[in-house]
């Protein structure tokens, strides 16, 4: 089943990215419709602020500074920065615990299908999670989410209220039927194990979190392809990253995240 970025059945809605990228500011889009990625990306950035017009009392800070005509040289003590504020930064290999961490310059970790060689709890969550998106009725995750510090996490950012609700404001059915397929095509690709031996450890669904996109294979792409679009592939390798849907599982068992955004 392919999932377009874009937001439209064929590639089913891709809602949550918009809403995990914005609430990771302050919450503005957890029901709104799909964007494009590229719409995401300029929402990631801070809107310019534009000097006040022939005031000297602006408190410090408050304005950005004109640029100095060519030629002229920086004031003493003050370097010159050629650097294109306006690009959004590419995301660190080795990020937040939800962040993608495709490093090009550190060797692929393993990707493993077989499901027998998950720890016990890790193995057995992944079964039930699977088990509830095939009922199709997403009241099914609840208790799998659970609650308080040890809730899923579902977004980049806080969420208001319900957590099932939640998610079903990011289903483009309405019914959440659309976020139960998507989770279940996360967790049918193959995984990664990262970060062995740290607290940070974890068994990760899909194995493009933890790989450059550039880098990969013709079997590979097609496995992508079945989550996203070709052209949310090429967005995507601009960004520097796998940024749809993930899953983290800890070696105890607990469902630790279910995002997308970067």
């Amino acid at each position: 089943m392919r999932f377009s970025m874009s937001g439209r059945p064929r590639g089913l809605a891709l809602s949550i990215l918009i809403a995990a990228s914005c609430l990771a500011l302050p919450l503005c889009l957890t029901s709104t419709p799909s964007y494009a990625l590229s719409e995401i990306q300029r929402e990631d950035l801070p809107s310019p602020v534009t000097p006040p017009a022939n005031s000297d009392s602006a408190a410090p800070g408050a304005a950005v500074p004109m640029p100095e005509p060519p030629g002229t040289k920086p004031a003493d003590g003050q370097p010159a920065d050629d650097t294109d504020k306006s690009e959004p930064e590419t995301p660190p290999a080795n990020g937040g615990i939800t962040s993608p961490r495709a490093d090009p310059d550190g060797p692929p970790p393993a990707v493993v299908y077989d499901l027998n060689t998950l720890p016990e709890p890790v193995k057995r969550m992944h079964g039930l999670l699977i088990e509830a998106c095939r009922t199709g009725d997403i009241e099914k995750l609840r208790p799998l989410i659970g609650k308080g510090d040890s809730m899923t996490q579902l977004s980049l950012g806080d969420i208001d209220g319900d957590p099932v609700t939640f998610l079903k404001s990011l289903s483009g059915d309405g019914d959440g039927q659309e976020i139960l397929a998507i989770l279940e095509e996360v967790l049918s690709a193959g995984y990664v194990h990262v970060d062995t031996g740290t607290p940070q450890e974890l068994y990760v669904w899909p194995y493009f979190f933890a790989l450059p996109l550039d880098k990969l294979d013709a079997r590979q792409r097609v496995e992508l392809f079945k989550l996203v679009t070709a052209s949310d592939y090429d967005d995507m390798k601009q960004f520097g990253a796998y940024i749809f849907y993930r899953v983290g599982i800890t070696p105890t068992g607990q469902w630790l995240f279910f995002v997308a955004g970067d």
